[in-house]
């Protein structure tokens, strides 16, 4: 169930922050207008795009690395990720982790625009104090057959962008979730262990989206 869970935010959170533009140019928006804005462009464009809907996985890496990437707080989610074992690592340790897991959620990302089609996203009314520079965004996605599920983004805010850091499913935070099994692997076979685990685990995503 977390999984089908979790498979299901990716692509409510690809939807989000597949395209830069509008962050670009809506940066003096409050976030839950940002988060609007986006996913009405972002699904259109999804489902106008030929080379998407046909499994071009060279195009959407491309897309994913241009205009998702400057969007995510990857140093920070990683070290959530993996709590205070972040600590033990060393910096090189913390850079291959770092690496390995935006590459991950990266072409996962990948995986889901590919399937992305008729889910539509409500964004609840924000609920923050002026000046914050840490909110959470509450939405919830509707998909054809399924149950309405709740989503919510935490971004963080450093001069006029704003950077998601985490994304809770059905009250179960992302980062939390991998940390688990990050945890697992770390006890079992160290920071390399878990390194070399998701190394792996990419080549093996590589390898089933043609080489890209």
């Amino acid at each position: 169930m977390m999984k089908r869970l979790f498979a299901r935010a990716v692509l409510a959170l690809s939807a989000f922050l597949a395209v830069s533009p509008s962050f670009a140019a809506g940066e003096g928006l409050p976030p839950d207008e940002l988060v609007r804005t986006v996913t009405s462009e972002v699904l259109t464009i999804i489902r106008s795009d030929k080379a998407i809907q046909s499994g071009d996985f060279g195009k959407m890496l491309a897309l994913v690395d241009e205009k998702v990437l400057p969007h995510f707080d990857f140093r920070r989610m990683t070290s959530l990720a993996v709590g205070r074992d972040w600590r033990s690592a060393s910096p090189a340790q913390q850079e291959r982790l770092t690496t390995a897991f935006r590459t991950l959620l990266v072409r996962t990302y990948s995986n889901a625009l590919i399937q992305y089609r008729d889910q539509t996203t409500e964004v609840k009314p924000l609920r923050a104090n002026p000046g914050d520079k840490r909110v959470r965004v509450n939405t919830e996605v509707r998909m054809p057959g399924a149950k309405p599920i709740t989503i919510d983004y935490s971004l963080e805010q450093g001069g006029a962008a704003w950077k998601v850091f985490d994304v809770t499913v059905a009250g179960v935070s992302l980062v939390t979730n991998y940390r688990g099994s990050f945890g697992d692997e770390i006890s079992a076979k160290g920071i390399d262990g878990l390194i070399a685990s998701l190394e792996a685990k990419n080549k093996s995503l590589e390898a089933a989206q043609g080489g890209k």
